[in-house]
């Protein structure tokens, strides 16, 4: 493996400018933001599958302009949305207030959240790990935030670009999941990371990323131990 180039806070710095500069188009893209009914209740669908009928109190951890919190508010879940770039909260702010749901944005590192122990039933986080510099050290953190017997719920894929692109091509090898990891790897990280019945399955639907997906996405829930 490549040795680090650079400092963790160095990372950071180019990981928050990278989706601060995105955030104004972030959600032009079909695969981002929500652009029909269709997709909308698509997705609706399966975060209802997998967040149960049952309204709980959710952590939605990079949460960039707010598309996932914003669908779980909406199946009356109690959502905070957490994003370390300021612009993208922005967004999302904006995009809450047009809606009838209150949602608390707020900033803040995923791998070191100034947060209470146990404060939380569920953390989500979709298309995340693979931009933290720590991303073992992002699991245990959302393992502490939710109290013994919950959960946190991925959405993530497997990249495999031919090239790192934009900022990412001078920071790409201190992102230990750069490019995402195939989800039995991914599995694999969770157990060894103390969570239990871990389980995913394929998010393949092209009504969910608005095209025919080209690559690689699933969901994954892990169980914090009781």
């Amino acid at each position: 493996m490549t040795p680090p180039m650079h400092g963790d806070d160095t990372v950071k710095d180019l990981v928050q400018q990278h989706w601060n500069g995105r955030a104004a188009t972030f959600d032009e893209e079909s695969q981002h933001g929500i652009h029909s009914d269709e997709q909308h209740d698509s997705w609706l669908s399966v975060l209802r599958e997998w967040t149960g009928n049952d309204s709980h109190r959710i952590l939605d951890v990079g949460c960039g302009t707010g598309v996932i919190s914003l669908l779980l508010a909406e199946l009356d879940h109690d959502v905070v949305g957490v994003d370390f770039a300021r612009e993208m909260l922005e967004h999302a702010r904006a995009k809450a207030r047009q809606t009838e749901y209150s949602i608390a944005f707020q900033q803040g590192d995923a791998e070191r959240l100034a947060l209470p122990d146990d404060i939380t039933e569920l953390v989500t986080a979709r298309h995340l790990v693979w931009t933290l510099p720590n991303p073992t050290a992002a699991l245990q953190e959302w393992q502490r935030v939710v109290e013994p017997g919950g959960r946190i719920l991925l959405i993530e894929g497997y990249w495999n670009h031919d090239e790192p692109w934009d900022e990412y091509e001078d920071m790409h090898d201190n992102l230990p999941m750069y490019d995402g990891r195939p989800p039995d790897e991914l599995s694999d990280v969770l157990v060894q990371e103390g969570f239990s019945d871990v389980t995913h399955e394929p998010l393949m639907d092209a009504t969910l990323w608005g095209r025919e997906p080209h690559h690689d996405y699933y969901i994954m829930s892990g169980t914090v131990p009781r």
